[in-house]
């Protein structure tokens, strides 16, 4: 079994809702979901696109699948993030719809350093549980292809893009063709324009498991931050 720590919207968020129907599952209950109808696309043309980021469901790596370390259980993990996340506090961020290396995805809309250093807290704060990289894990990321930084973030980290590296990114589809591509735009705006409009609140962490290689990810725990306190009135 492999473990994720993943930023998703809790499970009743429209976004959640609406990315578990776009994507086709849900990674909260497991269940299937239908797409949503759309004026650009059919149904079987977004099950396609869809096909690469529905195993892992609706999300933004903060730290990359890893096997337990043999001295660690699952229980003390979901404990230590819950109380991670029981100190952290909730921010929003503005998203867009954007295209990294071939595929959509949501992206912040401009610099995000609360984001980034939240990613990074997760990378170094849960590093103890993660058992180190097996020769066939790393040649699995194709390290001739990474940089100096990225080949160093592998080995130390478990995964490349920590860090200066990081970007962070919800998945939305595989890789789209240029010919496809302003077709797969249009659905992606009609589907999720309107929750994007407002900034998207960063208000909990995913414990994601994959119970054996190649099986769909599904939620495992999920632990909400803190909620900013109020100032008392005079």
């Amino acid at each position: 079994m492999r473990f994720a720590i993943y930023f998703t919207p809790a499970s009743d968020a429209p976004l959640t809702r609406r990315a578990a129907d776009w994507l086709g599952r849900d990674p909260f209950s497991g269940a299937p979901a239908e797409p949503p109808a759309v004026s650009t696309l059919t149904p079987t043309e977004i099950a396609f696109h869809t096909a690469a980021p529905r195993r892992y469901g609706f999300h933004a790596t903060l730290k990359a699948p890893f096997h337990l370390e043999p001295t660690m259980t699952e229980a003390p993990l979901a404990d230590a993030l819950a109380g991670f996340a029981s100190r952290t506090q909730r921010f929003s961020v503005p998203l867009v719809i954007g295209r990294i290396d071939g595929f959509f995805a949501l992206v912040p809309a401009e610099p995000a350093p609360l984001l980034n250093r939240l990613a990074d807290d997760v990378v170094e704060s849960f590093d103890r549980f993660r058992a180190p990289l097996s020769e066939a894990e790393i040649e699995r990321r194709n390290p001739d292809a990474l940089s100096a930084e990225e080949f160093r973030n592998l080995h130390r980290w478990g995964y490349p893009y920590v860090f200066e590296t990081f970007r962070f990114h919800m998945t939305l589809t595989g890789r789209v063709g240029a010919g496809e591509a302003e077709r797969v735009r249009a659905a992606l705006d009609e589907v999720f324009g309107p929750l994007i409009a407002a900034p998207v609140a960063i208000d909990g962490l995913a414990l994601f498991a994959e119970p054996e290689p190649g099986a769909p990810f599904g939620v495992h725990t999920y632990s909400p931050f803190a909620r900013r306190e109020e100032r008392k009135s005079a």
